[in-house]
């Protein structure tokens, strides 16, 4: 087991929980989704360090062990918290793998800070280019009445609602592609998001366009995607992404799910991994 050291107190106004398996590696910084916490690494976590990369992972303000305020949960406010924690353990050279509404905050961080820290990317499952489908994005995935049923759904009751998300979030053509054990893993992470937060967070990462903030993304980029994602369809944003960042590479895994680091673990792992070595 690789011993992992958390490091707490890294921002003066919200105090993010980090954990960090220290060495001489190129560091990997693991980025989550929403509404898990860095513990959604687990697959990776071991495998990246075994392979020689110092790995970071860390929650998301208002989920996980972070701390949660009542209000903060802008991209910009996320683009500084991932600074915060890239300036206070120093790294450099560093691969940013953002799964997820994490993608976001890779896009975001480069148009806002630059790459001087940063190797390369990876979007993930992301979110990016622009999810909210309107006259200005109509390619975009998501629709507004979509997005408007799942925030009343998660204000009702958010424990149905993360049940039935999570189980969304693993599953091709309603078959959940991950086991029972698995699900009630990511389900138990859920428990530890505030809600006010879930509902920033999912605003945020429901409207904000990145179309923008994918010009700044100049460094070697890997855009890997399942070809079966409910919950963000590959054809509205992982493809998007790839198009728009010239030189970018794509993987599609075939019959996986929106959780493909968990559905396809050695698959997903394999892929990024080659990608870090490049």
């Amino acid at each position: 087991m690789t011993e992992i050291t958390a490091h707490h107190g890294l921002l003066r106004d919200t105090k993010l929980h980090v954990d960090d398996t220290g060495g001489t590696g190129r560091p990997v910084v693991l980025i989550h989704g929403w509404p898990l916490s860095g513990e959604a690494w687990n697959h990776q976590v071991p495998a990246f360090a075994a392979a020689g990369y110092r790995v970071v992972t860390y929650d998301r303000r208002g989920f996980g062990r972070s701390d949660k305020p009542l209000t903060g949960y802008s991209y910009d406010n996320f683009a500084d918290d991932l600074q915060a924690v890239l300036e206070a353990l120093d790294l450099r050279d560093a691969t940013l793998v953002g799964f997820s509404m994490g993608g976001g905050e890779v896009a975001r961080y480069l148009a806002k800070f630059g790459d001087e820290r940063v190797h390369s990317v990876v979007f993930a499952s992301a979110v990016p280019p622009y999810l909210l489908k309107n006259a200005t994005n109509p390619d975009g995935p998501l629709e507004a009445g979509e997005a408007a049923k799942m925030t009343a759904a998660l204000t009702a009751n958010q424990e149905s609602f993360y049940d039935d998300f999570i189980t969304t979030f693993y599953s091709v053509d309603d078959k959940l592609a991950v086991s029972e054990d698995e699900r009630l893993a990511a389900i138990e992470l859920t428990k530890q998001a505030f809600k006010p937060a879930a509902l920033q967070a999912m605003a945020a990462f429901a409207s904000t366009d990145f179309r923008d903030d994918l010009q700044a993304v100049k460094v070697p980029t890997l855009v890997i995607h399942g070809d079966s994602d409910a919950t963000v369809p590959f054809e509205g944003s992982g493809a998007r992404t790839q198009e728009t960042i010239d030189g970018s590479e794509l993987y599609v895994v075939a019959d996986a799910p929106h959780g493909v680091n968990v559905s396809h673990v050695d698959e997903w792992n394999r892929v990024v991994l080659e990608f870090l070595s490049r």
